[in-house]
């Protein structure tokens, strides 16, 4: 047996069900009863292993990271004298556009094996991510694994892990003073998972034009007490896009929000030359059409990236539970250890803390029903 090399670690990971063939005959005990068959015989072919074809775990060899973590399952170690690293720009279906070192661009199949593993995620390959792919032509690829991922911006669907990005250092929040009106709830589900995820925030506002911004006072003074900072533009009279520039300067930079709130206008103001599809908001219902179909890195002629990503009208927050929701809340932290029960809800108990500061005027008393409201599970 090959010995492992250095930097390699071997270790068992299961496949989806529905991905391993069927080995067990269905009939066998009707077959058995009419003596179809010799038993001695059908014992030495049944045999029942942990590491067989009956179980749906397999050992595979997997790359260590710089602290000797073999990071997440989609990891694997390959052979990097056949295989480039790459960075995804976007997947479309099957497909995925991988960027290389020299800059060219390559249309990646995904390994069987890594579509096979089971893993909570919903889609094994996601924009931003940095793999190792194997050439097959010379514009297409196979993407052989997918490195461990840090600054993951994701929510729930279906049940599963629905990863928009990985990889990036900011992301800014877009919402709309008007057409379609601001969701400040979902501005609060964006801002809990940035903090979960370790990714910075920021808030921008578009289509200020549109209404005095005298009326965002209250709301923007809310959230730059906390430390966010706050944007107010607008793309159409371009106010306020120099100073968002220079934000993005440098980093990889996701921008998300509901759909109609103007993240391709704002991208195609920031960054003249992109033409990036722009639709009307619907006069009938004020929401999107989702003109951004998928999420897609796109390099800035600056430094770094921005991820323009499809509007959502749900944000449902992923791997988060409810005791866990007060913590993420800057404003609300600082008063939970005060309250009289340690496993304190902040919701109808006695002698809570959290509950006393709202009514003292120190907490804002919207932010504390946005808690409300993502605590009870309630969709934004």
């Amino acid at each position: 047996m090959a010995k492992k090399s250095k930097g390699q670690q071997k270790r068992r990971v299961e496949f989806r069900k529905n991905r391993t063939q069927k080995v067990r005959q269905g009939d066998i005990t009707k077959r058995f009863n009419r003596d179809e068959f010799d038993v001695d015989k059908s014992v030495q072919r049944e045999r029942i292993s942990g590491k067989g074809e009956l179980t749906r775990k397999r050992t595979i060899v997997s790359q260590e990271g710089e602290d000797g973590e073999t990071g997440d399952n989609l990891s694997i170690h390959v052979d990097k004298e056949t295989c480039l690293p790459g960075r995804v720009l976007r997947v479309q279906g099957l497909i995925s556009e991988v960027e290389s070192s020299d800059k060219s661009v390559y249309k990646c199949a995904t390994r069987r094996l890594l579509k096979t593993m089971a893993t909570d995620v919903r889609h094994v390959v996601a924009a931003g991510d940095r793999v190792w792919f194997r050439p097959s032509g010379e514009s297409e690829g196979i993407i052989e694994s997918v490195e461990p991922r840090y600054g993951v911006l994701s929510r729930t669907s279906r049940g599963r892990q629905h990863i928009i990005v990985a990889n990036v250092d900011q992301l800014i929040i877009v919402g709309s003073a008007a057409e379609p009106g601001l969701k400040p709830n979902l501005i609060d589900r964006y801002l809990m998972t940035a903090e979960y995820a370790g990714i910075r925030p920021i808030i921008c506002i578009n289509k200020v034009d549109l209404l005095d911004p005298a009326q965002l006072q209250t709301i923007v003074g809310v959230y730059g007490s906390l430390g966010y900072e706050v944007h107010l533009v607008s793309a159409k009279e371009e106010i306020g896009i120099e100073r968002l520039r220079r934000a993005l300067h440098g980093k990889d930079t996701v921008l998300s929000g509901q759909s109609g709130v103007g993240k391709s206008s704002l991208l195609n103001a920031i960054e003249p030359g992109l033409n990036l599809r722009v639709n009307a908001v619907s006069r009938e219902n004020e929401k999107g059409k989702h003109t951004t179909t998928t999420a897609t890195l796109i390099p800035m002629a600056t430094a770094g990236h921005v991820i323009d990503t499809p509007g959502i009208r749900q944000f449902q927050l992923w791997d988060i539970i409810p005791e866990e929701v007060a913590g993420l809340f800057r404003d609300i932290r600082p008063f939970i250890n005060h309250c009289r029960f340690p496993n304190c809800t902040h919701t109808h108990e006695a002698d809570c803390a959290v509950k006393d500061a709202v009514a003292d005027g120190i907490l804002d008393t919207r932010r504390y029903e946005s808690y409300c409201q993502i605590f009870a599970g309630d969709a934004a």
